[in-house]
């Protein structure tokens, strides 16, 4: 049996969502053009997905710890 999802070029795996965030200039990232303001990036994040504040807001966390390791 042929998996057919794995084959759908549409599809991409979370590992493949990270290989491409990574693979692009960080500093293009919109919470770094957000200055990582985290009122504006929530807002932004939400006019974007429709996501709600918490999960925003935990997207904000995340991205703000990594900046805080990494950068």
């Amino acid at each position: 049996m042929v998996n057919t999802i794995k084959n759908d070029p549409k599809m991409s795996s979370t590992t493949q969502k990270h290989r491409n965030f990574v693979a692009e200039p960080m500093g293009d990232k919109p919470f770094l053009v957000l200055k990582k303001d985290k009122e504006l990036f929530v807002e932004w994040l939400q006019d974007l997905i429709g996501c709600n504040v918490k999960q925003a807001t935990d997207c904000w966390q995340c991205l703000d710890d990594w900046c805080a390791e990494l950068l």
